[in-house]
């Protein structure tokens, strides 16, 4: 079932590539601080007055901290706010033909 999952995460992660915006965090499998990294970077190396972090399923509360301690910790100075948190769901078929449904999170932060 770990297996599954990861090849899952994955999959997804490939496809979030494809679709990825410059301005955009796809929160996974990396270790956390690779993350805060990339959304300290979009704003301060990048220029973007506009970063979204997004992520599903059991990453959400790893998106939650990589924003906050983005914005506390490395960004104090730059003044970021949340501008917009999106929650949605999504429907996956998987191996054994079971429909089940996938939480996803999308949180805007912009430079205030």
């Amino acid at each position: 079932m770990a297996e599954e999952n990861q090849e899952k995460t994955e999959k997804v992660e490939e496809t979030q590539k494809k679709l990825d915006k410059d301005n955009t965090i796809f929160i996974g499998i990396k270790p956390f601080m690779n993350y805060v990294t990339g959304v300290v970077m979009q704003f301060k190396n990048k220029g973007q007055d506009e970063v979204i972090v997004s992520a599903r399923g059991k990453f959400i509360s790893k998106a939650v901290d990589v924003v906050e301690v983005a914005r506390r910790t490395f960004l104090k100075e730059e003044n970021i706010q949340v501008k917009d948190i999106k929650i949605s769901s999504e429907a996956f078929e998987n191996k054994e033909g079971k429909r089940i449904h996938v939480s996803a999170i999308e949180i805007t932060l912009i430079k205030g």
